[in-house]
């Protein structure tokens, strides 16, 4: 059944009201990646001054200074939690260098452009001579990578920290201090501050990045120093430490994928980053420490591709074509760089060899390195410091802006949406575990998802329609276990737009599934939507429409509806098919950050990116598996 109910979800699902509800669950909302001065590529990018005391100043809604053009701002609605994840290469040291607290005889590269400099020049010597260079030499030599099974990685190709001295000392002190401040702001019930950093394996400019983040306190934090791709550049050896250090500390750890969308056809592949077959070992192993994956962010998203989801009218999202090394290379879609086809080759390899290693729930974040999570569209600071004004999001030549990446094409994004029972460390890692979790692309769009065999209209009129859900169903990230009587999966839907944001447009269900060959399939359901459209034969809905005006950068709430739900059941439902479900919300479009600039320059439209947006939430899969 596919109807439409348009209403205003009743004060149970009011946004105001969710945070408070009796329920046992609460709707929290952070950033679970972001860089400050203590990353290297943030620091050589113009943010010398917004530290980890900055990030999370920002977060709870107090006015900062602006690291490069220093304006007071300020976020619009504050954060419940957030993980400052500076990188754990160079973590700290091109700061400490040039604020004179670095170990100069440890770092020996850097000392020396130290004593040639004088500390206003240092800044600009380390970038122009070094700084573009210092990300991309971790690449190994290995000129090109094959889409066969050749290995990525000469394991002897990893960053040769030598070059710049050893660092460990410096690195420690950084540690340190950002474990210090994210004790000082962790406020239980009211804010979360989450211990992480990011492991930045880039092979040959492959992005497989992980954001790793703990629920424990500092004594547990100081125990370790972060495991950064400096010493490998495998997932599987992060997995590895990640196992033995919690062995040694009792620390608990996640580890979180991001920008799958330019690995290069690495990220979720069907075998290992060696080459080799995956298996049940592997799966569990990845599965454990990676749960979560990021969807979207400011370098683009994840969700899918037009090219790989030809079918689906909204794949073309903020589609990012720029890899990270230097040497510009033509952008080219692969299955595993996306997270829809990566779900459908877990449901592939879980048929054929009995294990799926990429049973994963979803989040957004940002990825900022302003030190500022800004995923609010009109209150957007760019990726680095120096892209955060209108004159400086453009840096590239004309002729070389087909190739290189700069703020216009970057995206204002995202959240990371989780239903929790309290704001604080251990629950809302409970929450990541079990993959009760959601991703949107910056609004805050509030959605339940639960599946069930035995849901039924009435229950859309429940007082509490997350009591309902829980009794007789899973939520968002769980498995629909099988039944001995016929029936379909039936999934109770809610969404509500951000209270200060665009209406919906609508909410579609995403379904996968592998057949008896073990061929996957896709298939995307509109289930429920605004206004009097309707559905064709083919199961196409009309478009909203569009109330964006280009001249003033403004648009209008008069289409759309505030609220969506629906008990919506599987028309095509095989029990003998294993399948994923997930939900997708529509808002109507509205302005995009780059048609805000270009009006404030006064420049032609559009400019690099899209001058409306429609923007979105992804909910975490729920899973069925046949018996």
């Amino acid at each position: 059944m596919m109807r439409f109910v348009s209403l205003l979800l009743s004060s149970c699902f009011a946004v105001s009201a969710l945070a408070q509800t009796e329920s046992p669950k609460r709707l929290l909302w952070g950033d679970t990646h972001l860089h400050t001065a203590y990353s290297f590529d943030a620091f050589l990018s113009q943010n010398s001054t917004a530290d980890p005391d900055t990030a999370y100043r920002w977060a709870k809604g107090l006015p900062v200074v602006h690291p490069y053009h220093r304006a007071r701002v300020q976020i619009k609605t504050p954060l419940d939690f957030l993980v400052v994840s500076d990188h754990a290469e160079l973590m700290g040291v091109i700061r400490a260098i040039t604020n004179d607290t670095a170990e100069l005889e440890e770092v020996g590269f850097f000392a020396d452009l130290k004593r040639r400099f004088s500390t206003y020049m240092l800044l600009d010597a380390i970038e122009n001579r070094t700084g573009r260079k210092i990300f991309t030499s971790i690449l190994p030599t290995k000129p090109s990578i094959p889409d066969a099974v050749d290995p990525v990685v000469d394991p002897a190709n990893t960053l040769d920290t030598n070059r710049f001295g050893d660092t460990t000392k410096t690195e420690t002190t950084a540690w340190n201090e950002i474990v210090a401040a994210a004790e000082r702001h962790n406020d239980p019930g009211k804010f979360t501050s989450l211990i992480g950093w990011e492991w930045s394996s880039i092979p040959t400019g492959a992005n497989l990045h992980r954001v790793v983040f703990t629920p424990d306190g500092a004594d547990t934090a100081k125990q370790f120093l972060p495991y950064g791709s400096d010493q490998s550049q495998y997932p599987e050896d992060l997995w590895n430490w990640l196992e033995q250090t919690s062995e040694r500390t009792v620390a608990r750890f996640m580890a979180m994928p991001h920008n799958s969308n330019i690995s290069k056809g690495y990220m979720y592949r069907d075998t290992t980053l060696r080459g080799e077959p995956i298996g049940p070992a592997y799966a569990a192993q990845r599965m454990r420490w990676e749960p979560i994956s990021e969807i979207t962010q400011i370098k683009g998203d994840s969700e899918t591709h037009p090219d790989l989801s030809p079918n689906d009218e909204f794949a073309d999202f903020e589609t990012y074509r720029f890899y990270i090394q230097q040497i510009p290379e033509e952008y080219v879609a692969r299955a595993a760089d996306y997270a829809r086809p990566a779900l459908l080759t877990g449901l592939g390899l879980q048929h054929s060899v009995g294990a799926n290693p990429y049973k994963f729930g979803f989040i957004g974040s940002t990825d900022a390195h302003t030190g500022l999570a800004s995923a609010e569209e009109d209150n957007f600071w760019g990726k680095m410091a120096r892209d955060s004004t209108p004159e400086t999001k453009r840096s590239q030549p004309v002729g070389e802006r087909q190739n290189a990446a700069n703020g216009w094409n970057m995206g204002a994004q995202g959240l990371a949406a989780v239903w929790a029972r309290d704001n604080t460390r251990d629950e809302i890692y409970a929450a990541f575990k079990r993959k009760e979790t959601y991703a949107t692309t910056g609004p805050r769009i509030a959605v339940r998802m639960f599946a069930s065999w035995e849901f039924s209209e009435e229950d859309l009129q429940a007082e509490d329609l997350a009591e309902v859900g829980y009794a007789k169903g899973v939520p968002m990230g769980g498995d629909l276990m099988p039944q001995d009587a016929a029936g379909v999966p039936q999934f109770l839907i809610q969404a509500a737009k951000d209270p200060s944001g665009a209406n919906l447009d609508r909410a579609q269900i995403i379904k996968g599934w592998v057949d008896a060959n073990g061929d996957t399939h896709e298939k995307i359901y509109n289930v429920a939507w605004s206004g009097e459209r309707q559905v064709s034969a083919d199961g196409n809905l009309p478009e909203v429409g569009n109330t964006v005006n280009l001249e003033t950068g403004t648009y209008t709430n008069t289409i759309g509806s505030p609220a969506l739900s629906v008990v919506w059941s599987d028309p095509d439902f095989d029990a003998t098919q294993a399948a994923f479900y997930y939900l997708r919300v529509l808002e109507i479009p509205t302005p995009r950050h780059s048609v805000l600039d270009a009006l404030a320059l006064q420049a032609d439209l559009p400019q690099e990116g899209p001058a409306t947006i429609q923007e979105r939430a992804y909910t975490s899969p729920v899973w069925y598996t046949p018996q």
